[in-house]
């Protein structure tokens, strides 16, 4: 792969342990629906930033969970070096989203502020809930309110009120000291 392509890949999810005695692989999917994984084509495996293409050619439900084949893998011992590998896909093979919608990917490293216009600090990660997904956000160091860290609902009718991405700064109506 070129150097470009290594820097512009999003995961959608890891490879856990191995299936059966045919190759097949447990599936890690991040994708809001499980098997929404396999609508893309083709997959980057790997970790690090050494990537290579891959094609499935069978994947089902087992279990609550998914399994995969790879084309050209046949044994548990050749898809025994796949585990623990992350799944990517060329960031532009995913859907473009509508002005009110956000790839998490996008929203990592943004600067948060209240309505206050205090600077709570920078977005480490998401993290999905069954109510809502809720930004965590890495505290300044140098904290008034001594946090380290801050869990904002993403909420964008009540907490969130304003994204812009092209400053780096999400808008939140969110108490400082909380």
């Amino acid at each position: 792969m070129t150097d470009a392509q290594q820097h512009d890949h999003v995961v959608l999810g890891t490879i856990g342990a191995v299936y059966g005695i045919k190759g097949w692989l447990r599936i890690n999917a991040y994708t809001e629906n499980q098997e929404g994984i396999f609508d893309y084509t083709p997959w980057l495996i790997g970790h690090n930033g050494d990537w290579h293409k891959i094609e499935v050619s069978q994947w089902r439900w087992h279990n609550n969970g998914l399994v995969a084949k790879f084309a050209e893998i046949d044994d548990r011992e050749a898809a025994q070096q796949f585990t623990g590998k992350e799944i990517a896909v060329v960031a532009s093979e995913l859907p473009e989203l509508t002005d009110d919608e956000f790839y998490w990917r996008d929203l990592i490293g943004l600067r948060v502020v209240n309505t206050e216009n205090y600077d709570m600090g920078t977005v480490n990660h998401l993290l999905p809930t069954v109510a809502n997904d809720v930004l965590v956000v890495n505290a300044n160091r140098n904290d008034a309110f001594g946090k380290r860290e801050r869990l904002i609902p993403f909420i964008q009718s009540q907490y969130i009120v304003k994204v812009d991405q092209e400053a780096g700064v999400i808008t939140v109506d969110w108490p400082a000291d909380f």
